[in-house]
This record gives C-alpha cells, sequence and structure tokens, in this order.
C-alpha cells in the first residue's frame, strides 16, 4: 500500500480555493496520542479509506480544546457562544493521496454546534457537559479537562478525563516528522450513510510544544467500538491555539459508494 508524500501532505497546507464558510477560535490544544494496531482501524473506516501510517505504526489521538469563538466567514456573525470540544481520531488517506483525518466521535458542550455539525458535514458529534480549567501562566499553562456525554435513549455515554500541560517550547512540526503526520491534518471525512463527503480547513501550522499528560480516563474509545486505550499516551503535544478557517462539505465523487 502506497502512503502520501511529503509533498502531499504539505499540499493540503495551501488554502483551498472558494470561500471558508466559517471562522473558528481553537485554543489550549491538547494532542494525546496512542498506537493502535491498524488492522483495529480498517473495519471501522468507510470504502474508499486506507489507515495512515507513520513508519508502519498507526495511531489513535484524543484531542481536546476550547473554542471561544465561531463566526460566520460572511458577514461575520456569531454562530455559537464559546464552547469545549474533544474528538477521538485516526489518519487516512485514499490510495496514497488526501491524507486526512476520520473521526470516530466529537464531543462538545454546544447543543447549536453538535446539530449543526451534523447537519452540514455529517460528523459524529455528540452532545457533553464538559469543564475546562487552565492554571499557571501563560508559558506554562496547565489544563484540566473533564467531558461526559448526554445519552439518549440508552445510548452509550463516554467519558474523558485529563490533565495535560506543555514541557517545551513552541514551534511548527518539521515536514516528515511524527509531529507533523499526527498534527498538521488540513481535510477532514465524514460519512453521510450512503457516500463519502470531505472537507476542508485551513490555518498556520501550529506552535506546537511538546507535552506531557497524566490521570488519563477515557471511554470514548469503546464507545465507538475500539479497544480502550492501555496506560498513558504514548506522545502529547500542546498548542496554544490556532485561528480557523472552514470550508463548505463536499460529496466526493472519488470514493465508492456502499
Amino acid at each position: 500500500m502506497s502512503l502520501p508524500t511529503d509533498a502531499e501532505r504539505l499540499r493540503l497546507r495551501a488554502p483551498p480555493d472558494g470561500r471558508a464558510v466559517m471562522r473558528q477560535s481553537w485554543r489550549h490544544l491538547g494532542f494525546l496520542h496512542w498506537r493502535i494496531d491498524p488492522a483495529v482501524l480498517a473495519p471501522l473506516l468507510p470504502a474508499g479509506l486506507d489507515v495512515d501510517l507513520h513508519d508502519g505504526v498507526a495511531y489513535l489521538g484524543v484531542v481536546p480544546f476550547t473554542i471561544p469563538s465561531s463566526r460566520a466567514a460572511l458577514p461575520g456573525l456569531p454562530l455559537a457562544p464559546p464552547f469545549h470540544e474533544a474528538n477521538l481520531r485516526t489518519y487516512v488517506h485514499r490510495g496514497g493521496h488526501d491524507p486526512g483525518i476520520w473521526f470516530f466521535s466529537l464531543e462538545a458542550a454546544s447543543r447549536l454546534a453538535v446539530a449543526g455539525a451534523r447537519a452540514a458535514y455529517h460528523l459524529p458529534y455528540f452532545h457533553a457537559r464538559m469543564s475546562m480549567e487552565v492554571t499557571g501562566d501563560a508559558g506554562a499553562p496547565t489544563v484540566d479537562f473533564a467531558s461526559r456525554r448526554r445519552a439518549r435513549g440508552g445510548g452509550a455515554t463516554a467519558e474523558l478525563r485529563c490533565r495535560y500541560r506543555p514541557t517545551g517550547p513552541a514551534a511548527p512540526a518539521t515536514p516528515g516528522s511524527l509531529a507533523f503526520f499526527l498534527a498538521e491534518r488540513y481535510l477532514l471525512y465524514a460519512w453521510d450513510g450512503r457516500a463519502l463527503r470531505t472537507a476542508r480547513v485551513h490555518h498556520d501550522p501550529y506552535p506546537l510544544r511538546p507535552g506531557s499528560a497524566d490521570h488519563v480516563q477515557e471511554t470514548l474509545a469503546r464507545a465507538a467500538g475500539l479497544p480502550a486505550t492501555s496506560g498513558p499516551p504514548s506522545l502529547v503535544h500542546y498548542a496554544d491555539g490556532v485561528d480557523v478557517q472552514i470550508y463548505r462539505p463536499h460529496l466526493d465523487n472519488a470514493a465508492p459508494v456502499r
């Protein structure tokens, strides 16, 4: 199986054609990653997507953060009040092209954001009770994050609790590095029940910092049909934040419909 080249990964960092439909600010991002057997991931992906690998290894990520601002790109009106979010994700491509993110679930504290993302992007969002406490100074913050899904109709609940912090200086990830592979993703995939859909985002490269995490407890993976994560994350990064442009979703005519 061919994997995307560094040039292909960098290609998607350029702004896409067309106008963004939404602008958001993402702050206090934690990138918590575990190694995972790609054979576990592959059956859970829709037709047309392959598990992306770095040095032969697949990764499962949990990314908590907060969104203090969500606005329509034009005319700039607020779309939702500030809210916290956390996603469970892995990394995919299509036959060596278009590397992106596959979300197993996304938790959000805003009912409005959940409804809008489900309707417009067909992403598996869930409403959750969430809290984030940031302590310490701006140069060395510690983030305590908690989330509990508000299950309806007997559906699976899912929780996340973690504490994460930066442990070094910020710098853009180097193309070809594991940090670049995990964080610098500008294409998302979603399944609408019949076909694959894609959407692009654009932002400056993350000001990534090495990080550490402790007190990590999560049942997001199990709720998504994955094995429970075992032990602390194998890799942690932190980013103070980026300002993001989000583009309209598209039906992926290149992918088979199952």
